[in-house]
């Protein structure tokens, strides 16, 4: 990611805070280099299980090039694909939380390094670009299907 770009993904994260500036200060100086941050604002979150996360991830790769932003969990047990405000309310989906208005995520610096907790597998770019949940709910049907293929076997 470039300078710009982090800048940018800083600043489009940043301003779903309640305070901008506290965000950017605890992504600075918190040795995690995470903020909690409210969903439902400018985005949603659809939190998967890694197990269908990763390959509705590698469909949508194909798909689209690049999806919205993706984090992943500590310790990979869940994938967080972000999706249009209003997404979380709206889905049904058996495993699949949604974290929408009134909902709180921990969020890492749009440049963290890979490491141990949350972490970006597609870091925002600040453009706002998201998943479209239609094409989200597609990936996950092929993933699935893929799995249960691959149970089979």
């Amino acid at each position: 990611m470039t300078v710009s770009g982090a800048k940018a993904a800083v600043e489009w994260l940043a301003s779903v805070a309640p305070d901008p500036d506290e965000c950017r200060w605890e992504w600075e100086r918190n040795p995690f280099r995470i903020a909690l941050l409210p969903a439902g604002r400018r985005w949603d979150v659809l939190i998967l299980p890694s197990r269908l996360g990763y390959p509705t991830l590698d469909v949508l790769n194909r798909l689209v090039g690049r999806p919205g932003p993706v984090l992943v969990d500590f310790g990979d047990a869940r994938m967080g694909f972000f999706v249009p405000p209003g997404t979380a309310g709206r889905w049904l989906g058996t495993g699949i939380r949604g974290a929408g208005q009134g909902a709180w995520i921990v969020v890492p610096h749009p440049a963290r390094a890979s490491g141990g907790g949350n972490r970006w597998l597609i870091a925002p770019d600040g453009s706002g670009n998201l998943t479209d949940p239609m094409l989200l709910e597609l990936a996950m049907h092929e993933a699935a299907a893929v799995l249960a293929r691959h149970e089979d076997e």
